[in-house]
Order: C-alpha cells, then structure tokens, then sequence
C-alpha cells in the first residue's frame, strides 16, 4: 500500500472500548475483579479483535509512511 492517503483513511479515528473495559474490571487497588471479567468475557472478546484489527490498520499506514520516507 504505496498510497498515503487510502493508508489513513483505513485507520479510523477511535478510542477503544478495550482501554475502557481495562478500567472496569480493574478495582480500586489496581487488581482484577475476577468475576466482574468472566462476566464480561463476550464484550472483553469483541473489544479485543477491535483493538486487533485497529492494530493491523495502523501497521498498514506506518507502513505506507515508511515506503514514502524511503523512496
């Protein structure tokens, strides 16, 4: 992917739910809530491919911005 443009516009601007799930199986001492995360392990699963897939988008963009820096 050489083309910078189509590169960004594959890397949605979001804020993942992945971070915001963290804070709330996280107790105030800063240990895990076992029970409330097997309760959310569904949600946890889909924030985590989101995340993934975020990922992959970005690497995608670096990528092309490496591409350009060298050519």
């Amino acid at each position: 992917m050489d083309n910078l443009v189509e590169a960004l516009k594959q890397v949605p601007e979001v804020r993942l739910r992945l971070i915001d799930l963290a804070w709330q199986v996280t107790k105030d001492d800063g240990s895990i809530d076992a029970d409330h995360l097997l309760s959310m392990s569904k949600e946890l699963e889909e924030a985590t491919h989101e995340a993934r897939a975020y990922a992959e988008a970005t690497r995608k963009a670096v990528s092309c911005l490496r591409n350009i820096a060298l050519s």
